[in-house]
């Protein structure tokens, strides 16, 4: 399918999912599952913490669905909900010192794990680049290349001014620049 044939094909699902359509809505959830989870990925850089926050995320989405007054802008819509439910997730861990604690204790995943949730969800040779980008700036990157979101989707996606999307476009395009010409190694 074309690019645009999806987003029209994700609109009708979400149009009917949000008349109360069951299978259209369960369609929906697994044509986007992926995509949402590798974006919760991004942004909390656990996969288990990931995998929570959107569980969370689709009750939601399930529960909001029906006051959703443009289908068309479900993608952007979605994202934002699994945005906003990592930040909550991401603030009650650093107000709980000792899951901190336990947090900062443990190894931080490699780029291994990054690549191989990232490869499940958009495939690709970039993915080991964008791995090693700070969560805002890989989740920007992701979304403007892979999902194909404007600047400006993307600012409503993060809850961020516009220029901040540009300006982490830009500082990620100069790691990933830096980080191609220097070579990724496999350890």
């Amino acid at each position: 399918m074309r690019r645009d044939a999806e987003r029209v094909f994700d609109e009708y699902l979400a149009a009917a999912a949000r008349a109360g359509d069951r299978g259209a809505f369960g369609r929906l959830a697994s044509r986007w599952q992926r995509k949402l989870l590798a974006h919760a990925y991004r942004l909390t850089g656990d996969s288990e913490l990931a995998r929570d926050v959107v569980q969370e995320a689709w009750r939601d989405i399930a529960t909001a669905l029906p006051r959703l007054k443009d289908a068309a802008v479900f993608p952007a819509w979605a994202y934002r909900i699994v945005t906003r439910r990592a930040a909550d997730v991401i603030r009650r861990k650093q107000r709980d010192r000792k899951i901190i604690a336990a947090y900062a204790a443990e190894p931080e995943n490699n780029v291994d794990q990054r690549a191989e949730i990232e490869a499940s969800a958009d495939g690709g040779a970039l993915n080991k680049v964008i791995a090693i980008l700070p969560a805002d700036q890989r989740a920007t990157i992701a979304l403007f290349y892979k999902e194909g979101f404007s600047v400006a989707e993307i600012a409503a996606t993060m809850e961020v001014p516009a220029g901040t999307v540009k300006t982490r476009l830009l500082h990620a395009r100069r790691k990933m620049r830096a980080a191609l010409e220097g070579g990724i190694s496999d350890d």
